[in-house]
């Protein structure tokens, strides 16, 4: 009877706190697990966008500044598919784009070292941009106001940037960009006439240059629609007054993609009817 009574006794009640250590360590693992799914995910979506990222800037189409992933971004079953470099087409040679990145790096390294004093002056900004390498020149280091022909003293450097161009063998477009003061003179009727003709002027001297090819220039103009700073200040809109030389290389996208439907019927001019919501 002692005996039975000394065996109860030293039956211990904390006995569950093993199952419940046990539980705790199982629902660890699994946390740990999860956690460690959700981080390869995360890691794959970041190289896929760091890939994408990497192909569009060496066309200048990204700036440069470091880019963060969107957050909430899903990769979807195409982005898990390895990011393919774009092929860019200059004649017929086939250049990959960073081929491309590297051409006009040199090209804006050379011309940054010619036109040092202008670049120091804010009269000439070179750049890379959505399109190409950009070099801008501003209206007070080219042109009088409202004058489309360039100074005297600013032809020196048009052949000095000619000079450069003339040894790559992409496409120049010249466009030209004011800021958003009306304009109306006996010579131009608005700011699009005065933008086009500045971009149209630049492009005559290249060509009388013999510096780029005609079928490698164009000429556009903007008017005040393209700026590139605020034009509520002087100083926002000296710098929307100018012409902007992109150097540009030529994609080659495909756009007969399998599968998209392309309109077939006959060509017909849309009138305001077409506007009209039909009536139930």
């Amino acid at each position: 009877m002692i005996m039975r009574e000394r065996r109860k006794g030293n039956v211990s009640r904390d006995r569950w706190l093993v199952s419940y250590a046990d539980f705790i360590t199982l629902l660890f693992g699994f946390f740990v697990v999860l956690y460690a799914f959700a981080k390869a995910d995360q890691k794959k979506q970041v190289e896929v966008t760091a890939a994408i990222d990497t192909a569009f800037r060496s066309l200048g189409v990204f700036p440069y500044a470091a880019r963060k992933p969107a957050a909430g971004l899903i990769a979807s079953a195409s982005s898990e598919k390895p990011a393919m470099p774009i092929n860019i087409v200059m004649g017929e040679d086939v250049l990959s784009s960073a081929k491309v990145k590297d051409d006009l790096d040199h090209v804006r390294r050379e011309l940054e070292e010619t036109l040092s004093n202008q670049v120091a002056t804010h009269t000439v900004s070179i750049k890379m941009g959505r399109d190409g390498l950009v070099i801008s020149l501003r209206e007070a280091g080219f042109f009088n106001s409202g004058s489309a022909m360039p100074k005297p003293e600013s032809l020196p450097t048009l052949r000095q940037i000619a000079a450069s161009l003339s040894r790559t063998p992409y496409d120049l477009r010249v466009e030209g960009h004011t800021d958003n003061i009306p304009i109306h003179t006996a010579e131009f009727d608005s700011n699009w006439e005065l933008s086009s003709a500045r971009a149209t002027r630049i492009a005559r001297i290249f060509l009388d240059l013999k510096a780029i090819p005609p079928e490698r220039l164009s000429a556009a103009g903007y008017a005040e629609f393209h700026p590139a700073g605020s034009n509520d200040t002087a100083e926002g809109r000296a710098q929307n007054r100018r012409v902007d030389l992109v150097v540009l290389p030529r994609v080659n996208i495909n756009l007969n993609i399998p599968g998209v439907t392309h309109p077939t019927g006959a060509w017909r001019k849309i009138s305001d009817d077409d506007a009209v919501a039909p009536k139930p």
